[in-house]
């Protein structure tokens, strides 16, 4: 089969900023040096157009986990035309595809059933099928006038983002090129592949705990260079979810910008899945794992009855926890309603609690039995 034809602005791009990144870079280095403040702009720019695309093209407009303020959006826009990763349309375009038919051979984008070269950046120096911009679907991204706006003008944006603002500030420091190489080429590349890494390495390297039915990963690891998205096996099963760490231990950057920005006013709306949905998605996988297991060796066909009865016990349980605290908190809403300083009925609390330390016991048992099947399965 014929490949597709070279798409060469890609192609020159991708390949000869790294060029620049590898020569240019060390040799301005080893003849000028470089100043605090050129290294204090790198960084700059690259927690800027990273969380440009995580937070902005990425959990704000292609799957609207939240509303920001326009000031915020703006700032997005600017910052990922500094990305140079197409524009806000064209990238949640093929982003939601890949969604839509996450590890399909022709359909996704950037799958990673292809291989790590194609989902790392094969699919973008190729004009593949599966690459085509649908941006006549995204109606809803299309009223947003910031978005549209940065789709006409993106590569005028572009190329004053990564041309003319470095060398301005270099001008403004007396110091022409010096925060060109470090903020304008040496942190795009960086940010070129530290995206990528979340479409090859996030769905071939690390755990899957909520989810086996496509290749994403959670990856500890990944999630530092990513600001936050390798944790990608939660945001690939809880996609409308504005965190991609929930643990507050994650480390997790895009989640706490979004967080601070709702707290000073300019981002509202922030969806987060139940927690005990959350917890339903691991209980499924831990029993997938679990008949994987039976299945591996005939000697522990004895324990699939208990297997069952266990993981329906925990179930069961979390149900009940979460019926319990939906009643808790309707309670303490119709207090508030009412203009009363009371807190929700002691009984009510009491359930709660109840029912929280027998979900907690159940899952005791419950992991007990998955770690016992998985050791001697091993």
């Amino acid at each position: 089969m014929k490949k597709p034809k070279f798409i060469v602005e890609n192609v020159a791009i991708l390949s000869l900023t790294p060029l620049v990144a590898l020569i240019g870079v060390p040799w301005y280095g080893i003849v000028s040096g470089y100043t605090l403040f050129e290294w204090s702009m790198f960084f700059v720019f690259l927690m800027s157009t990273g969380l440009a695309i995580t937070a902005g093209y990425h959990r704000l407009w292609s799957h609207r986990t939240y509303k920001a303020h326009a000031i915020i959006r703006v700032f997005y826009a600017l910052f990922g035309a500094a990305s140079l990763q197409n524009s806000i349309l064209h990238w949640s375009a093929d982003h939601r595809n890949h969604h839509r038919y996450v590890d399909d051979l022709t359909k996704d984008p950037y799958s990673a059933k292809r291989g790590f070269w194609f989902s790392h950046i094969g699919w973008i120096l190729r004009a593949y099928p599966s690459g085509k911009h649908d941006i006549a679907e995204l109606k809803d991204l299309q009223r947003d006038p910031i978005v549209r706006w940065q789709h006409r003008w993106y590569i005028p944006l572009a190329i004053f983002m990564n041309l003319g603002l470095p060398l301005f500030l270099g001008y403004l420091h007396n110091r022409l090129w010096g925060t060109f190489f470090l903020a304008g080429i040496l942190r795009m590349v960086l940010n070129h592949h530290f995206t990528f890494f979340i479409n090859s390495l996030a769905h071939m390297w690390g755990s899957q705990s909520f989810s086996t039915d496509n290749s994403a990963r959670d990856n500890g690891f990944l999630a530092i260079f990513t600001y936050g998205e390798g944790y990608h096996n939660f945001h690939h099963r809880f996609q409308s979810d504005y965190r991609n760490g929930i643990a507050w231990y994650h480390y997790d950057p895009a989640k706490w910008l979004i967080r601070t920005l709702s707290w000073i006013g300019l981002a509202d709306g922030l969806k987060t899945m139940s927690p005990f949905q959350i917890e339903k998605a691991k209980i499924l996988v831990q029993r997938e794992k679990a008949l994987r297991n039976l299945e591996k060796n005939n000697t522990l066909a004895h324990l699939q009855q208990s297997l069952e009865e266990k993981y329906h016990q925990a179930i069961q349980a979390l149900e009940a926890w979460s019926a319990a605290s939906q009643e808790w908190q309707q309670k303490m809403r119709a207090k508030v309603e009412k203009g009363s300083k009371a807190l929700a009925d002691l009984h009510m609390k009491e359930r709660y609690q109840e029912m929280k330390l027998n979900f907690q016991n159940h899952m005791v048992e419950w992991k007990r039995l998955c770690a016992q099947l998985s050791t001697v399965a091993a």
